[in-house]
């Protein structure tokens, strides 16, 4: 049993605020991981008994193959840097909450220092080899309605930077007649993103061969919901499908949905778009989070070096 001081009460706070059911369960899993190791692995050191050096054995702690989950089992992975971090940041919004609510804490939020992040080291397909995947689904699949309900949804991931959790739940009723399309993103934000008129196309000629009345744009060719109505297509065939038509084309380089919604962010950026412009695309909160997904390749700093350098002639 978690013994954290108003801890109900700081879940509630989520809930309340229109966070994700995905985002409260990883709030409390993560604080759960918090109070088991003052429990079991400090031998019951309270609340109240916290310091900064208890916050640097728990930073180890979560970096150790000997860590348990949240429900006190063995764990069988170890956690990467962003899974460390997003620990790091719930026990810091945590005391924030105390503090907001004028209730004592041991250390002040900022006494919690995130990791590191390790800078990206996989590659991103060749424009050539994006646009080959993208267009794949109209040559590999057999069934004419797969073949432009894939080919839509690759269209759409790449024109748009969409995640992916953002593009299967798409609703048809989302989309206006200039392709433009309101969503609300993570953390319920809301924003616009954006069509080309290539990827609309290929949207509106799937939609001329659906014959059903599910108000989702992707639905899956077989399973009903509870109301007996077409549900939307799953993140997990997605990335399935994605998988099979890189391995179909030969491409040896790992993609995902996450490996558009990248290149989306990259070609802007080669293309010379401004970087603020693509935080607003991408959903982001700061640039520094979108200066993670755009990695100018080495050609496009050469060209740029030469074509700016103040002492070029």
């Amino acid at each position: 049993m978690n013994t954290l001081p108003l801890i109900d009460d700081f879940l509630l706070h989520i809930q309340a605020n229109n966070y994700s059911p995905e985002t409260l369960y990883n709030y409390e899993r993560d604080l759960d991981t918090f109070a088991n190791f003052l429990q079991n692995e400090l031998k019951g050191v309270p609340f109240d008994k916290v310091t900064k050096r208890t916050l640097e054995q728990y930073k180890a702690y979560l970096n150790s193959p000997t860590r348990k989950t949240s429900g006190g089992a063995e764990s069988e992975v170890k956690l990467k840097s962003g899974s460390i971090n997003r620990h790091l940041t719930s026990l810091r919004r945590y005391l924030g909450f105390l503090m907001d609510m004028d209730e004592p804490v041991p250390v002040a939020p900022t006494a919690i220092k995130l990791l590191r992040m390790q800078k990206p080291t996989g590659q991103l397909l060749e424009l050539n080899e994006l646009i080959k995947l993208i267009e794949s689904p109209t040559t590999l699949e057999k069934d004419e309605f797969v073949a432009a309900r894939n080919r839509a949804l690759l269209e759409t991931l790449f024109a748009s930077g969409m995640r992916i959790s953002e593009l299967i739940s798409l609703k048809i009723s989302q989309l206006d007649q200039t392709g433009k399309i309101y969503i609300l993103g993570k953390g319920r934000k809301q924003r616009f993103i954006y069509l080309t008129a290539r990827a609309e196309g290929y949207i509106r000629t799937y939609l001329k061969m659906r014959d059903d009345d599910c108000p989702y744009i992707f639905v899956a060719q077989r399973g009903l919901n509870a109301k007996n109505v077409k549900k939307h297509i799953s993140a997990n065939y997605l990335q399935m499908k994605i998988k099979w038509y890189r391995e179909m084309l030969g491409i040896s380089i790992p993609t995902s949905a996450h490996s558009l919604r990248h290149g989306f962010a990259t070609y802007l950026a080669e293309q010379g778009a401004n970087p603020a412009a693509i935080q607003v695309l991408l959903g982001h909160e700061s640039l520094e989070t979108t200066s993670r997904y755009v990695h100018a390749s080495d050609r496009y700093a050469e060209t740029t070096h030469k074509e700016f350098h103040p002492l070029k002639k």
